[in-house]
């Protein structure tokens, strides 16, 4: 019987090892958000000239209800698609909030 060269023996321990790894990822649970993750940004005008900080982007995260809030620099290429549960946060070259819009 001849010896099976050790990289074949290594392809199912791999797979195996890369199957249990990525079976944890899959049950982790994603964010939670309370209400119903819609974004509102009707009242989020106060934000404009403010600095993007964290405690800003917090407290624009808690009050439009938006499931996610994604800051836009001024070099981010963003998608057109529309998410009714995304706040965009756009920012200048020196992290001043510019504008604040539900995309």
């Amino acid at each position: 019987m001849t010896p099976r060269p050790l990289n074949l023996l290594l392809v199912p321990a791999t797979a195996v090892l890369l199957a249990a790894g990525l079976g944890g990822c899959l049950s982790t649970p994603g964010p939670t958000v309370a209400g119903d993750g819609r974004c509102t940004d009707t009242q989020l005008q106060w934000a404009v000239g403010q600095p993007g900080n964290e405690a800003n982007m917090r407290r624009l995260a808690r009050e439009s209800g938006a499931g996610l809030v994604n800051p836009i620099g001024p070099a981010t290429i963003v998608s057109r698609d529309i998410r009714q549960d995304r706040l965009r946060v756009f920012l200048d070259a020196g992290n001043t909030i510019t504008a604040v819009r539900c995309e």
